[in-house]
């Protein structure tokens, strides 16, 4: 599912896409993506496209916050967690900083 997601996020054309590592840290998840779009509309795009994918590949229908305003929309997969963000809202937030801890962020793609 997560080779999936990135694969998708790079044909959406996401920015600063970035993988982190959950195992060991939370029982929420495996994984969390966190990754940009350009702009609000972008962001709402990505996270179509993502859902779209994932319900086409037999994963189910994910669960999902944020898509009316799409500053920020939360797709819970289950096992991954992906965090779209516009940049501003991302910086904000900087979700890679409190959940990296000492590490740096994973990238997933450039």
């Amino acid at each position: 599912m997560l080779g999936a997601i990135i694969a998708t996020l790079e044909d959406a054309k996401a920015e600063d896409t970035a993988l982190i590592d959950l195992k060991g840290k939370t029982a929420l998840a495996d994984a969390m993506v966190v990754t940009s779009g350009r702009s609000n509309r972008h962001v709402g795009a990505i996270a179509d496209q993502v859902i779209e994918m994932l319900k086409q590949k037999g994963y189910g229908t994910p669960r999902v916050e944020g898509q009316p305003h799409c500053d920020w929309v939360l797709v819970d997969a289950g096992d991954v967690v992906l965090h779209i963000f516009r940049p501003e809202v991302r910086q904000f937030y900087n979700l890679e900083k409190m959940w990296s801890g000492d590490r740096p962020a994973e990238r997933a793609s450039a």
